[in-house]
């Protein structure tokens, strides 16, 4: 919705100092991971010169400083930005495609990329594109179908069929 929409009702949700916080908490995370990795692959000088893990070290180590720069600026400075970063329905918009993608990539590793595709593709067309079912699994199957025929059959590549591999009886 445009801010014109709401005729000068305030919007609520997520402020921008919040979201400016959690991310640099994510870089100084980022950071010390990078760190904690570059020391166990050597991140001083040996004989040969520097170790495996030297430039990583100290990459990881501006991370953390900047991370922690943003942290300390987004939270305790007077100058907050206090503006809306995301208002509550377009935090639910977001959501409502986040969610189920991450449901997607985690149902491949069991039903592998076609089955769990087709799934995906049948909800998605139900429940955000408001299809009828028969619609969505019709649409869901011929574009399943194509994309078997064309990566498994015609290039002979084949893509990951899950931890399950419920397409087994195909023989691919």
């Amino acid at each position: 919705m445009e801010p014109s929409e709401h005729s000068g009702a305030e919007r609520a949700g997520v402020p921008t100092y919040v979201v400016e916080a959690v991310v640099a908490a994510l870089v100084v995370l980022m950071g010390l991971i990078v760190v904690q990795g570059s020391r166990s692959l050597g991140s001083g000088w040996t004989t040969d010169g520097p170790g495996a893990g030297y430039f990583p070290f100290y990459i990881g180590i501006i991370l953390c400083i900047s991370g922690a720069g943003i942290f300390y600026q987004a939270l305790f400075t007077k100058a907050k930005n206090t503006d809306i970063f995301v208002d509550n329905e377009q935090l639910k918009r977001v959501l409502q495609v986040l969610i189920p993608a991450l449901v997607y990539v985690a149902a491949v590793q069991f039903l592998g990329l076609y089955l769990a595709s087709a799934i995906y593709i049948t909800l998605f067309m139900v429940y955000l594109g408001n299809y009828s079912w028969i619609k969505s699994v019709i649409a869901s199957l011929v574009v399943i179908t194509l994309f078997f025929c064309m990566f498994e059959v015609w290039f002979k590549v084949p893509l990951f069929k899950g931890v399950l591999d419920p397409l087994r009886f195909l023989g691919y």
